[in-house]
């Protein structure tokens, strides 16, 4: 699977902004999808993961209530709808899959297929 994430950029303190990541090569309803976010000089951390359907959802408790995960299988896309976003929310943020449909992995070593990459910056 190679995935393509797109959608980062600036935004203030309080505003919102929505990721995408698009995926290709094996067929994308067989696979659950994640986002992570990695901060400078921090480790990578799990932010949202939907199962291969889209029925099922799982969030960091950081961006719980905040942050929403979807997907459309038809267009092979997966979304992070972010609201409220905080500065501490800044990092880049990259798309991850991993076959199967368990939306409970929250390790990256966990996932097989991974984006390059956006960054998203929150500006206070």
């Amino acid at each position: 699977v190679q995935l393509q994430a797109s959608g980062g950029g600036l935004v203030q303190a309080g505003g919102s902004l929505r990721v995408t990541c698009a995926a290709s090569g094996r067929p994308f309803s067989n696979y659950g999808m994640a986002w992570f976010r990695q901060a400078p000089g921090k480790e990578r951390e799990f932010v949202a993961v939907i199962n291969s359907s889209g029925v099922r959802k799982n969030y960091a408790d950081s961006v719980k209530g905040r942050f929403t995960i979807s997907r459309d299988n038809a267009k092979n896309t997966v979304y992070l709808q972010m609201n409220s976003l905080k500065p501490e929310d800044t990092a880049v943020y990259y798309c991850a899959a991993r076959y199967g449909d368990n939306i409970y992995p929250r390790a990256p070593s966990e996932y097989d297929y991974w984006g390059q990459g956006t960054l998203v910056t929150v500006s206070s």
